[in-house]
């Protein structure tokens, strides 16, 4: 359980003067304490910060959830947004490093007053983060954080996106599903990134507990390029399986090159590399990674159908999870800001006391979204009944591609 959370009431500072404190757009030049002299406006939006990665080789990720985040603010507000107020989202762009996404939370907390923050892209980029905002008594809602211990950081960290612990493992009984006779199994992490460090531990124990002979663990850093020394290391020892833990562009070149030396297993690829960005990097030597998803384009549902439909339309493909989970993200925060407006309006509370109400309603309610039926444990880790794997099929030439869900 969470530690109880005293309510700070601070009667100057009022929604109505959030509303109107916040343009809304990363460069907002409204500051704290000019906001605190600005009259009540009711017609305003709704401040939800949103701290992605726009930059940086991470942002093969985190314009997926730039998009995915859009789309629900769109959907949301066509619909009434908060019980007749719309919804604003702030994008402030968090880069690749831990110093970006602090210096992204500071301002989306001191600058942009928002309500809560949907973020950071990476879980090494939280572990920094997240702390800030729990300080600060400002919602977090992780939407791609999967890596342990993200929820324990603090009483207002929470995440849409399943524990690696969860997720992973069913990639690998998939492999033997498609091949009993997996015995040898190379492992490949990011030993710079806290998320592969910590899936990669997820990957080690599944492998032992499904009786496979763990042959090395090479590692590298999500920087590189170049994977031929690990890669030949590797081979040599003749694997039935590879595993990878990085990001798109390093695990992109990883797969590639291993395919290149003559690797010709099966290769199970984490959660980093769950993005159609990667098929450019490793093109037709992507075929045939398979990857544990937590979302597919197929789950039921009309909110489902809805957001597929918005995001084929524009971007002409089927949506990757780091878009569904931003919009359930999204979404999260604008039913629990419903709920909380139906007991309290939420334009007469101050905005301490907002952000403080708004995270016990977070954690207090059930959200049916693309991802399926969420909720949230008290300590703010989701609770998702549904996962899938699927593997990617590459068109011969490499020039098209796509994520074939396994039945």
């Amino acid at each position: 359980m969470k530690k109880s959370t005293a309510l700070t009431t601070t009667l100057i500072t009022s929604l109505t003067i959030l509303l109107t404190g916040c343009g809304g757009a990363s460069n907002s030049t409204n500051t704290g304490s000019n906001s605190q002299t600005q009259s009540a406006n009711t017609s305003g939006a709704i401040p939800i910060g949103i701290a992605f990665a726009q930059t940086s080789n991470v942002a093969l990720l985190g314009q997926e959830q730039v998009a995915g985040a859009k789309i629900a603010e769109k959907y949301f507000n066509d619909k009434g947004g908060v019980n007749g107020t719309p919804i604003k989202l702030v994008f402030q762009d968090t880069s690749g490093d831990e110093n970006g996404a602090i210096n992204a939370f500071q301002t989306l907390i001191n600058k942009d007053k928002v309500v809560g923050i949907v973020g950071p892209t990476l879980s090494q980029q939280a572990f920094s983060a997240d702390p800030v905002a729990d300080r600060a008594k400002v919602p977090v809602l992780g939407a791609s954080n999967t890596a342990n211990k993200i929820p324990e950081i603090g009483d207002y960290v929470a995440r849409v996106s399943a524990p690696v612990s969860i997720v992973a493992p069913n990639s690998v009984k998939a492999a033997l599903k498609q091949n009993p006779n997996i015995k040898k199994v190379a492992v490949f992490f990011a030993q710079n990134d806290a998320f592969s460090k910590s899936e990669t531990e997820i990957f080690q124990k599944t492998v032992k507990d499904q009786g496979l002979e763990l042959v090395t663990v090479q590692k590298f850093q999500t920087s590189d390029t170049d994977f031929q020394s690990q890669a030949t290391n590797a081979i040599n020892l003749k694997p039935d399986l590879v595993i990878i833990s990085g990001l798109a562009a390093d695990g992109g070149n990883l797969v590639r090159q291993l395919r290149e030396l003559g690797y010709k297993g099966l290769i199970v690829g984490g959660n980093g590399l769950n993005t159609s960005n990667i098929l450019p990097v490793c093109k037709a030597l992507c075929d045939g990674v398979l990857i544990a998803q937590a979302y597919s384009p197929e789950h039921p549902g009309e909110i489902n159908s809805a957001f597929r439909k918005a995001y084929s339309d524009q971007f002409k493909k089927e949506p990757p999870q780091f878009s569904a989970q931003a919009f359930a993200a999204v979404q999260v925060y604008v039913e629990a800001l419903q709920a909380l407006d139906k007991k309290t309006k939420v334009n007469k509370l101050a905005l301490p006391q907002l952000r403080n109400d708004l995270n016990k309603q977070i954690l207090a309610g059930k959200y049916n979204t693309p991802l399926g039926e969420i909720a949230f444990t008290p300590v703010g880790e989701v609770v998702q009944k549904d996962f899938y794997v699927a593997q990617i099929k590459m068109d011969k030439d490499g020039s098209q591609g796509k994520f074939a869900f396994l039945k």
